[in-house]
């Protein structure tokens, strides 16, 4: 019998981006290149893959907010390309920006000078109006027909409420330009072990306080959880899951979503899309782009 085909198949890019790990290198990161890009989106339609995500932080040069530019970001030109070239290819363009907050995974610092660590709520008002102007300007460029990704992971400093707040008032930006909300669920690290078991809580107890058409993307590289699928999508969200980099581990993650009611997977590498990591990348999607698909 011919498996069920997943409706959503996506891959995540990295124009930029911010964590601990990558924070290191920050002082040496180079450009995002638009060419690589493309070549990745022809390896995706080639594996039948349909939904590109690209984190954009601060490797684009935003028209509106010039201030937010770094020595490494490009003109918003180039992500422009690249969704032109996605969409001739039946390839649905996401936009990703990160608005949690936290002192330890700084997943928000691209938003400096409106992102403050150690005084976080500090001039919110300003915050949220550079974050719609940013998404509307992200929106321009990519022309999404459904989801807009927010992050929202590993948020250390917002409360239980300030966090669903925060979701809530990012998810009524994007209705405005009608697009649904997607952010990373954090509950497959529940173990008292974990050093995200204070994710995991959040995430679990922000999913009965949130509007059910937020889709939901769980991640583990190393296990997979269906009972946590079954759970959310049971509540009526839409759940996708990011699975890793092993071909085993994306074949139990595509059964877990599949038979727990959930609607995707999305492959993660968490490097840079530009020359240096071409290879590595094409590689990765075509080695594993066909178990998603």
């Amino acid at each position: 019998m011919p498996r069920t085909k997943l409706p959503v198949r996506g891959l995540l890019l990295h124009a930029s981006h911010y964590d601990p790990e990558w924070e290191l290198h920050k002082d040496s990161e180079g450009p995002f290149d638009a060419d690589v890009a493309v070549e990745l989106v022809e390896a995706m339609a080639e594996c039948g893959m349909n939904l590109l995500v690209v984190d954009c932080a601060d490797g684009l040069a935003y028209r509106s907010h010039p201030e937010l530019r770094r020595r490494y970001s490009v003109p918003l030109s180039e992500l422009e390309t690249v969704a032109r070239a996605a969409k001739e290819r039946g390839i649905d363009v996401v936009p990703k920006l990160n608005f949690a907050k936290s002192g330890r995974n700084l997943h928000d610092q691209w938003m400096r000078p409106y992102a403050d660590l150690r005084s976080w709520l500090r001039d919110e008002e300003t915050y949220c109006k550079v974050a719609g102007e940013l998404i509307a300007e992200l929106v321009g460029a990519c022309k999404p027909d459904r989801f807009f990704h927010i992050g929202m992971d590993e948020d250390h400093y917002r409360s239980v409420e300030q966090y669903v707040d925060a979701i809530k008032t990012l998810r009524r930006m994007l209705k405005e330009h009608r697009l649904r909300a997607v952010v990373w669920n954090d509950s497959c690290h529940f173990k008292k072990t974990s050093i995200a078991q204070v994710h995991a809580d959040k995430c679990r107890a922000a999913e009965e306080l949130l509007p059910r058409d937020i889709v939901h993307v769980l991640w583990d590289y190393g296990q997979v959880h269906p009972k946590i699928v079954r759970r959310i999508a049971g509540e009526g969200f839409d759940v996708w899951a990011a699975p890793g980099r092993t071909a085993e581990q994306v074949r139990k993650w595509r059964g877990t979503i599949t038979t727990g009611g959930g609607k995707g997977l999305l492959m993660t590498s968490w490097t840079k899309c530009d020359k240096a990591n071409r290879d590595a990348l094409l590689n990765m999607v075509r080695t594993l782009g066909p178990g998603y698909s």
